[in-house]
């Protein structure tokens, strides 16, 4: 299993009355295994984990495995503030045939590095799949030391890390403490060149979710060590990179997507529709890019 390069933080798409649209999260899987995306995410913080049930959530899971075919890794997010429940929920996704779970550091508990350290250790103990730590201090208020990576990545089947926390110099340092071996993907689309460059391997991207087929031609044109295109696909993508994060995601994305005819504008509450004036710079961001007239 290869977790590296162009992998997408799947949108979950709905129905207006706010069901999981089934057809349209099906085909959207499928046109970005087309597109050349390396991975799928699916119910991570993009897919608006927050607010779906736990039936729901499992029933995405299966249904990105099934519309990927095997044609590409899927990583079910599994993360969630209570020990128990990320245990449940890694579970169901190591039983439905995920490759690997995606587990977010604890939100609103805020523990401390050891508590961080004993929860991962919960998990991956109760479960037999490969685990990315997903670091994002923007939502969870907490993030890991590198010392306490370091401990974590001695447990067999803990792979990687999305970082999700911005910081440039936290690649090599993680690197020094977990070895060259341990996976490091970027979740800030904006970071993804000078992340690269520090010896990431690849990203977990919501601007995916709209430039699918540029993104897995920049990591691509990076892997075969064509810096130059993929520093030019980059500067073409950087007003989209502004534009998916100019209010809550993933709104911005769905709207995004709405534009391309992939889904509805609907998301669930607490998320509203993107106002007119961040409709106009998703319209602009997308022209600048080549993705619409």
């Amino acid at each position: 299993m290869q977790l590296t390069g162009s992998m997408t933080a799947l949108v979950t798409p709905m129905t207006p009355n706010g069901d999981v649209d089934v057809d349209a999260y099906q085909q959207f899987v499928d046109w970005q295994v087309k597109q050349g995306t390396d991975g799928l995410v699916a119910v991570g913080t993009t897919g608006e984990s927050a607010t779906l049930s736990h039936d729901e959530h499992e029933h995405v899971i299966k249904l990105c495995i099934e519309a990927s075919g095997g044609r590409a890794p899927v990583i079910a997010g599994t993360g969630s503030n209570s020990t128990a429940e990320a245990i449940s929920l890694t579970q169901a996704a190591q039983k439905l045939g995920a490759d690997a779970a995606l587990v977010v550091v604890p939100y609103y508990n805020k523990p401390n590095q050891r508590g961080l350290y004993a929860h991962f250790k919960a998990v991956h103990d109760a479960t037999d799949i490969s685990i990315l730590l997903y670091d994002v201090p923007g939502r969870s208020t907490v993030r890991f030391d590198v010392e306490t990576l370091g401990e974590l990545a001695k447990l067999p089947r803990i792979v990687g890390i999305k970082d999700a926390t911005a910081d440039l110099t936290r690649p090599a340092n993680t690197r020094n403490v977990c070895g060259a071996g341990f996976i490091q993907l970027t979740g800030e689309d904006a970071s993804v060149i000078p992340f690269l460059g520090a010896g990431g391997v690849g990203a977990i991207s919501v601007t995916s979710n709209v430039a699918p087929a540029l993104l897995a031609q920049l990591h691509d044109a990076w892997a075969g060590g064509d810096h130059a295109t993929a520093n030019a696909i980059n500067d073409r993508l950087m007003p989209l990179h502004a534009a998916m994060f100019a209010e809550p995601s993933p709104t911005p994305a769905k709207y995004a997507l709405s534009l391309l005819g992939k889904m509805s504008t609907f998301a669930r509450l607490p998320m509203v529709e993107v106002s007119d004036q961040v409709k106009a710079q998703i319209q602009s961001a997308m022209q600048i890019a080549g993705l619409i007239d």
